[in-house]
Order: structure tokens, then sequence, then C-alpha cells
């Protein structure tokens, strides 16, 4: 009954924690293109996302990560066998990696709020897709385990996430070239009335 009470908790948090990374570097990327607004808006803008992205964090986030893996500890205690699993061993690689992008986040957000972020807006939403990338190998690896497919069914499922986050970047870049183009037009339009 443990083992799935702790599962039960796991999901849950992993659910939580990864809502909260993705809305975060979204937080992040707002945060970025707020610096391309005239003022009071870009300092109006900025302090509510520092508000924003420090709720989201300390709130939300953490904790879920925190839930996370507390119950895959207790996961591990009520079933130590798996410890002798090749994929788990894989597995806990992958979410080595998803604390420290946690952890990445946690030093970006304190660079945006000092004013010292060297990234764009264009970076940071390539940077929001490894979350993403992160998800769907640790799925993966837990519902086949030693099994991971790779047949032309697993290769069309990775083609299409590939699919959508080059269509995301693609439509990010169309966006950032239309702001251009109207802020363009708007100066090209005061200048004419001076």
């Amino acid at each position: 009954m443990a083992y799935s009470w702790f599962k039960a908790f796991h999901i849950i948090g992993v659910v939580v924690w990864f809502a909260g990374l993705f809305y975060l570097v979204r937080l992040f990327i707002y945060h970025i293109e707020a610096n391309l607004e005239p003022e009071p808006a870009r300092t109006i803008l900025q302090n509510q996302y520092k508000i924003m992205e420090k709720r989201l964090y300390n709130i939300i986030t953490t904790p879920g990560m925190l839930v996370t893996v507390v119950c895959a500890v207790g996961l591990l205690v009520t079933m130590p066998e798996y410890l002798h699993q090749t994929w788990l061993h894989f597995k806990l690689g992958f979410v080595a990696l998803l604390l420290g992008y946690h952890h990445y986040c946690a030093r970006l957000m304190k660079q945006l709020e000092a004013g010292t972020c060297k990234w764009t807006s264009q970076q940071m939403r390539a940077m929001n897709e490894a979350p993403t990338l992160l998800l769907v190998v640790i799925v993966m690896l837990v519902i086949f385990k030693n099994n991971l497919p790779t047949d032309i069914t697993a290769w069309v499922i990775f083609g299409l996430i590939v699919f959508m986050a080059a269509t995301i970047q693609l439509y990010a870049r169309k966006r950032r070239l239309d702001k251009e183009k109207e802020l363009a037009e708007m100066s090209a339009v005061s200048q004419a009335q001076t």
C-alpha cells in the first residue's frame, strides 16, 4: 500500500514540477521581451514578472520538485530491486539533468532580477524545450523500462516532437519580426509628426 501512495504523489509532484518549469521559462521570455517596451511599461512589466517568477519558483515549482524527489526515494525504499535495473539508472541520470535545469532557472531568475541576464528571448524559447525532451525520455523509460521501442512508431513520435519544437521556434521568430516591424513603423510615424 505504501508503494501506491508514493507512486500517486510522485506522479502529482511530477505534474506540478513540470507545469512550474514550463511556465517559469515562459515568464523569463516575457521578462526579456519587456525590454522592448517604452517606459513606464517596461519597468511595470519587469517588476510584475519578478514577482510572478519568484512566486512560481518558490510556491509551485520547487515544492513540486521536492514532492517528486521525496516520493521517488519512498518508491525506491519500498521496491529496492528497481535499483538493479538499467532503465532506472538512465532515468535517474535524466532526472539529475532536470534537477540541474531547475537550479539553473533559479540562477537565471536572479540574473533577470539584477538586469544582468544575457539570454535573448529566442535563446530562452529554445531552452524551454529542454524539459519537454527530458519529460518524453523519462516517461518512455518508465513505461517501456529495458524494452525502449526503436521501431518506426517511435521515430514518428520523435519526428513529431522535433516538428512541434521547430514550429514553436518559427512562430516565435515571426512574432518577434512582426513586433520589430511594428515598432519601426511607430517610430517612423512619430518622426514624421515632429
